[in-house]
């Protein structure tokens, strides 16, 4: 086990790996020069390391060599691991004398950097595929980055550097995958550089759970947002929205009742029934906060947390893991990836919260900014009933914001930026979360009427949110 130095710099990790003789390999780079290998060669000793590099800079050329991509779109997953595969391949080809004593990887990147109008969005996909025996099977890490300096050449170093810590974190940090994950932004800082993916695969990482690395990104702050999907497969937000409606719904789903999967179920059939909704191009995305996550200043429960996500699984959900507190941002961000309709559904309750001064006295512009991106011309709020103390339904008919923005409020019904779900079913309108956790850990009867047949089965097999189980 290496023990983590975060003050080692990028020239002290490319040298240390230079002077590794098992350790040899390619560069395949696209979009924004050798800067990854070109810190290999400036370290010293880069002879014993590097078998090649190339710059398959010109698309017919890319194509020539890995061909063509479907989407007919260079910086994508796909074209990187085309890359990773050919370029190992040939190196198990070529090299097949040296085999027994090296371990080969290929390291390839494909990116698109901030171009000369500054007008395009600046990301790329990072791997490497790598031995950690000789002969032995080979390990993937891939990542996706969204590059923030306004310059070409700073996101040109900071590609470099990501690019030199990936493959000292792989042969160094293997197995501490945490410690991994954290020392990819070593010599970086996130005013230039996010990682909103990570990907483990391969023998050496059987154990790691690419849903909790996703987690450790938003943790770290190295992102405010990752995805994976039912299969708990991560997932890139740009390439999983991409030309997509996005319905999203924010929740704790600890556990998932029955009265959120009628108002998923009928909120996301009003939001297609829209005239300029194509409803086979409707993503629904589970978001869990941070902030649901924990209880005061309790650190996160990973075990809780997969609980969650393997129940909101199994029901085929996508899920993403967020650091906004507030709808507004959360908004900001699904817009970032698609121009088309996008929809929250939630519950009365969480209106009022939307409507408190108080969540916004950050912004400059207060509410009436907030409200500017949350109510933007793309989005609408599909709101389901509640009841009040005295058993009655609640509307957005009904609902009372505060009386200084009672206006606010009215301009935002008259112009169709809320809508009550139709048909909620009313016998389910009584059941709360927290009272069907507590029914859960006290071991009282009756709870499993209240959430999904399939759900209270995973609870009571697993021992799930507290279930007293029989030993």
């Amino acid at each position: 086990m290496t023990i983590y130095d975060k003050n080692l710099g990028t020239k002290q990790k490319a040298l240390r790996i230079n002077l590794n003789r098992r350790i040899y390999g390619s560069f395949a780079e696209i979009g924004a020069g050798q800067d990854v290998a070109t810190n290999f060669f400036k370290a010293g000793g880069a002879s014993g390391t590097i078998a090649k590099t190339i710059s398959a800079y010109d698309m017919a050329f890319s194509d020539a060599i890995y061909g063509e991509e479907i989407s007919g779109r260079y910086v994508v997953e796909a074209r990187l691991m085309k890359m990773l595969i050919r370029e190992y391949k040939l190196l198990n080809i070529r090299l097949t004398e040296t085999a027994s004593e090296k371990t080969f990887f290929a390291f390839a990147d494909t990116v698109a950097a901030l171009n000369y109008q500054k007008t395009n969005d600046p990301h790329g996909w990072i791997g490497l595929r790598f031995q950690l025996t000789p002969g032995g099977e080979p390990n993937d890490v891939v990542i996706h980055v969204r590059m923030k300096d306004n310059d070409n050449v700073l996101q040109q170093q900071a590609l470099g550097i990501i690019g030199v810590n990936l493959i000292y974190a792989c042969y160094y940090y293997y197995d501490q995958p945490e410690i991994l994950l954290q020392s990819l932004m070593d010599d970086l800082h996130t005013d230039r550089i996010e990682i909103d993916m990570i990907r483990f695969a391969g023998p050496d990482f059987k154990e790691v759970d690419n849903r909790l690395m996703s987690l450790h990104l938003v943790k770290n702050g190295f992102t405010n947002a990752a995805l994976f999907g039912p299969d708990g497969n991560v997932m890139n937000p740009a390439e999983a929205f991409y030309k997509r409606h996005i319905v999203a719904v924010r929740g704790r789903f600890r556990p998932v009742t029955n009265v959120f999967l009628d108002m998923l179920k009928k909120g996301v059939k009003q939001f297609e029934n829209e005239t300029d909704v194509d409803d086979d191009k409707v993503v629904v995305v589970s978001e869990l906060t941070l902030q649901s996550l924990q209880s005061g200043d309790e650190q996160i429960n990973e075990k809780d947390f997969l609980d969650r996500v393997d129940i909101l699984c199994s029901l085929g959900q996508t899920v993403l893991i967020s650091n906004f507190h507030e709808y507004y941002k959360l908004v900001s961000y699904l817009a970032r990836f698609t121009k088309q309709r996008m929809a929250l559904i939630m519950g009365i309750p969480n209106l009022s919260y939307i409507f408190e001064d108080k969540h916004y006295t950050n912004l400059t512009g207060g509410i009436l900014a907030a409200f500017a991106t949350l109510f933007g011309p793309k989005i609408k709020l599909y709101l389901y009933p509640t009841l009040n103390s005295e058993q009655k339904l609640v509307t957005s008919k009904e609902f009372t914001p505060p009386t200084h923005l009672k206006g606010l409020y009215q301009y935002m019904m008259d112009n169709d930026k809320f809508q009550d779900v139709q048909n909620p079913n009313t016998n389910l309108l009584s059941i709360h979360n927290d009272s069907v956790l507590r029914m859960i850990q006290n071991g009282e009867s009756g709870w499993e009427e209240y959430v999904p047949e399939s759900v209270a089965k995973m609870i009571k097999e697993n021992c799930l949110f507290g279930y007293p189980c029989e030993v």
